[in-house]
């Protein structure tokens, strides 16, 4: 799990979104910025998370946040997740994992039993300065956007 803690720089960072636009945490200087890893696009608990971030986007806009989505799925993959949810923030396309490695939210997971590799789903709450506000580590996907507002 990630050793980030509030009061941090956030790591920089230079990735493709699902278009093939280079983002970076600089493009976020002067504004808040909501940094949400997820383990798989179009799987119910991400899109559970993704939607409920969606349908409140207007008010992350109006406290002057921007949402910034990230997994290691690929661009198509990426561009399916907004499509067909009709996403209004970008999605990085990490597959070579890089934000998700500056981040520290790649590790050991438990399901059913079973042990592998994936993604802690993850917020970061970074402010103007490129500071990070908070971290959620244990995010309830369908009210995620009321955790991340009242922090």
């Amino acid at each position: 799990m990630t050793t980030l803690q509030k009061g941090d720089n956030a790591p920089q960072f230079s990735a493709l979104d699902e278009k093939g636009n280079t983002i970076q945490l600089k493009d976020y200087r002067k504004k808040k910025l909501v940094l949400f890893f997820y383990p798989k696009a179009s799987t119910p608990g991400c899109t559970a998370e993704a939607c409920d971030l969606r349908d409140n986007y207007n008010l992350f806009l109006e406290k002057g946040y921007d949402v910034l989505g990230v997994s290691a799925d690929s661009a198509k993959r990426q561009q399916n997740f907004i499509t067909k949810n009709n996403l209004p923030f970008p999605l990085l396309a990490d597959e070579d994992k890089e934000v998700i490695n500056a981040f520290g939210v790649w590790g050991p997971k438990k399901f059913m039993g079973r042990e592998y590799e994936g993604i802690h789903r993850t917020t970061f709450v970074i402010d103007e300065k490129g500071l990070i506000e908070e971290v959620i580590q244990k995010v309830k996907t369908k009210d995620h956007s009321a955790q991340i507002i009242q922090h």
